[in-house]
């Protein structure tokens, strides 16, 4: 299996079959094996009817499934677990990040990467459709945070499009124990552990509403999970 795509979903029966509809698209057209693994994190709408169709109508869509919602990071980490691929894409349901800016991500881990993160905050990025003015001071200020703690250097964690060597992501998804939005500090600092080089990557990258992310809720329980990663509490 060449490439894997996880997408967790909570409650996504409006967004998800555009967003299927975009991946399958654009990998079909590259001629290459892949698998599309939809993770349904516990939803309670029509989310599982939508990727129970999509299952039915394509080879490559697979379904994963939590039996109450836990968190985008542990869907996550079902998905990948589940995952085949020589590389894993993790994928926001949104596509905030279009599928096209994989290409780049891709070009990192070919040159040694074993982990390519999509970044909004690097020479290159362009925001076409800001968040509100407070959410991007506050992914600013958690940036310092993590940064501080845990990943210094590293621009932005938060953006959810990364691609992983297969190897490197089932390992360290493995070993996931943030459940919530605070997933991608911890999987990043678990593969920096390992050793494993990190590329940030400028994309384009558009706002999609409505979002699931409490600012003020969700962003202090993402700062106690850095801080039990990095001191164990």
């Amino acid at each position: 299996m060449k490439m894997s795509v996880v997408v967790p979903c909570y409650n996504e029966e409006q967004r998800l079959p555009r967003t299927i509809e975009l991946i399958e698209r654009y990998l079909d057209a590259r001629a290459e094996s892949y698998e599309l693994i939809l993770v349904d994190d516990g939803s309670v709408d029509g989310t599982r009817k939508v990727m129970d169709e999509a299952a039915a109508g394509h080879a490559a869509v697979t379904i994963a499934a939590l039996p109450k919602n836990r968190g985008k990071g542990r869907a996550l980490a079902e998905g990948v677990k589940a995952s085949q691929g020589e590389t894993v894409l993790v994928t926001d349901a949104d596509l905030s990040t279009p599928i096209e800016e994989l290409a780049k991500l891709e070009a990192a881990v070919a040159t040694g990467a074993g982990v390519a993160i999509a970044s909004r905050a690097v020479k290159g990025s362009r925001v076409e459709l800001a968040q509100p003015i407070y959410r991007v001071l506050m992914g600013k200020a958690f940036n310092l945070i993590v940064q501080a703690l845990l990943l210094p250097g590293i621009w932005d964690t938060q953006c959810g499009f990364k691609l992983f060597r297969g190897d490197i992501a089932r390992d360290v998804f493995a070993g996931l124990t943030t459940d919530g939005f605070g997933y991608d500090p911890e999987v990043l600092y678990l593969a920096k552990k390992k050793g494993v080089r990190i590329a940030e990557v400028p994309v384009v990258w558009r706002n999609s509403s409505p979002t699931k992310v409490m600012a003020v809720r969700s962003s202090l329980d993402m700062f106690r999970h850095v801080l039990r990663v990095r001191f164990g509490k």
